[in-house]
């Protein structure tokens, strides 16, 4: 592979990981022009050990509802369409058009998405969406007042033209379980980077950070672990993993999310689902979008739960997964914020596959408080290509004690009455931890919002 023009901020090398960049210093909000961004190309080169200094970025997922995929039974029909061709990772990538990269300021930028649709390379559709998360993600790091933020939009949005584009020229196809591209480009540090500068960390807080530290010693005894969470953006995943790098980089590197079709399907969101590991199934709230294809979306879950019930069995994986089957909308009529209700038949589906795996299994309720981030559309849309709105804000992120179902099981078994009533005793966790998370960022108590039971920190100062 040729030589790449690419900002230096996106590449990592081999042998470092994402904790070991620093955190943003301490940011003042002020009021900021906006004039063309400059930007100066830096030449990267092979190590000598002929890997690419590689870059990174990452992104996302849904939830799952898999009642009717409950029973993991062999899978050998044929018509399902392929959900992968590239899970083991592109050892090369294909020549494409490098005029993002080579852009020196947000005018040439601009111009090469236009240049990229004369050359009938980059749809219009695509492209008009491109400018529009530009505008938007420029907006929001500008917000920060750092005064880098005109190198970091350039920087970050030129590497991230770069991966829309060649996914176009040639797109990658999501396996069942797909395993976070390192290399020859970093995708994981890459989406890293790019969400990085949209966190507020002086606002942000961590909720038990002693119970992250209990489910790290669990992965190295070799347990399974899931954390049923609530959902708020696409940029989920890469919050969770900002927020842990520093104290719990095995849960923040490694994490598996259960991964609705949307971002794996979106041009604008593919190259940051491919920077995470990822379970890909089609969440419950677009199962029936197109009816003639509902059977075959339930057979690739089936073939999705089987995937995971192979990871699990390994031991030592950590599972995120909101049973709730998507992202938390606002009350139509407060226009406040809170989890969606839990589908109790996904927390059975987990329960059952982390019982049947053979290791050691944890349950834990996790809390996400983000969406000011990234809001998701005021409602479901069935239709790909959702616009972005972004703005730099504080995050939250919180975890409880794990809530084992032999506590609510009678004799032994799991009723359809117990079910729901763990599926409850799950969400109402969740919800607790999320008004703490509230209160401290929204309310801006900070931390004196914690409570007995949900004790918050920064560990990042």
């Amino acid at each position: 592979m040729s030589t790449l023009p690419l900002p230096l901020s996106f590449f990592r090398l081999s042998g470092t990981s994402t904790r070991d960049l620093p955190f943003p210093s301490s940011l003042q909000r002020s009021s900021v022009s906006f004039p063309l961004i400059p930007f100066r190309r830096l030449e990267l080169f092979r190590s000598t050990s002929g890997m690419t200094i590689s870059r990174s970025f990452s992104f996302v997922f849904c939830s799952l509802k898999a009642k009717a995929t409950a029973e993991l039974v062999q899978d050998t029909e044929p018509g399902i369409p392929a959900v992968g061709r590239s899970g083991v990772g592109r050892a090369t990538e294909v020549e494409h058009s490098r005029t993002f990269l080579e852009a020196r300021c947000e005018q040439e930028l601009l111009y090469g998405i236009r240049k990229e649709v004369e050359a009938k390379r980059l749809p219009p559709n695509i492209a008009a969406g491109m400018k529009e998360l530009y505008q938007n993600y420029r907006n929001a790091v500008f917000q920060s007042g750092d005064p880098s933020a005109a190198e970091t939009v350039m920087s970050n949005m030129a590497v991230a033209f770069d991966r829309i584009l060649l996914d176009v020229e040639d797109p990658f196809v999501f396996e069942p379980y797909h395993k976070a591209l390192r290399e020859p480009f970093d995708y994981h540090m890459f989406v890293q980077n790019y969400i990085r500068p949209l966190i507020d960390f002086r606002n942000s807080y961590i909720g038990n950070l002693s119970f992250f530290y209990e489910i790290e010693e669990k992965l190295k005894q070799g347990h399974n672990v899931v954390l049923i969470s609530n959902h708020q953006t696409e940029a989920d995943p890469a919050i969770i993993a900002l927020l842990l790098e520093k104290t719990n980089p095995r849960i923040s590197e490694n994490m598996i999310y259960v991964a609705g079709d949307r971002v794996i399907t979106d041009p604008l969101c593919k190259p940051f689902s491919m920077g995470r590991n990822l379970i890909c199934v089609y969440s419950k709230r677009h199962m029936y979008d197109v009816p003639e294809h509902v059977e075959m979306k339930r057979r690739a879950n089936t073939r999705s739960l089987k995937e995971m019930a192979l990871l699990l069995r390994d031991g030592s994986k950590i599972v995120w997964i909101a049973p709730s089957g998507g992202r938390d909308r606002p009350d139509p009529l407060t226009e406040e914020w809170y989890p969606d209700s839990f589908d109790s038949s996904s927390v059975d589906n987990m329960r059952r596959l982390i019982g049947r795996s053979g290791a050691a299994g944890h349950i834990y309720p996790l809390a996400l408080l983000c969406y000011d981030i990234m809001p998701p559309p005021p409602k479901v849309e069935k239709e790909i290509g959702e616009k972005r709105i972004m703005s730099f804000h504080g995050a939250g992120l919180s975890v409880a004690p794990k809530i084992c179902p032999s506590e609510i099981a009678v004799a032994g078994k799991m009723s359809e009455e117990a079910k729901d009533t763990y599926a409850q005793a799950l969400y109402k966790s969740v919800t607790e931890q999320y008004n703490v998370l509230k209160c401290a960022i929204h309310g801006k108590q900070g931390f004196a919002a914690s409570s007995i039971g949900i004790s918050l920190s920064q560990p990042w100062n």
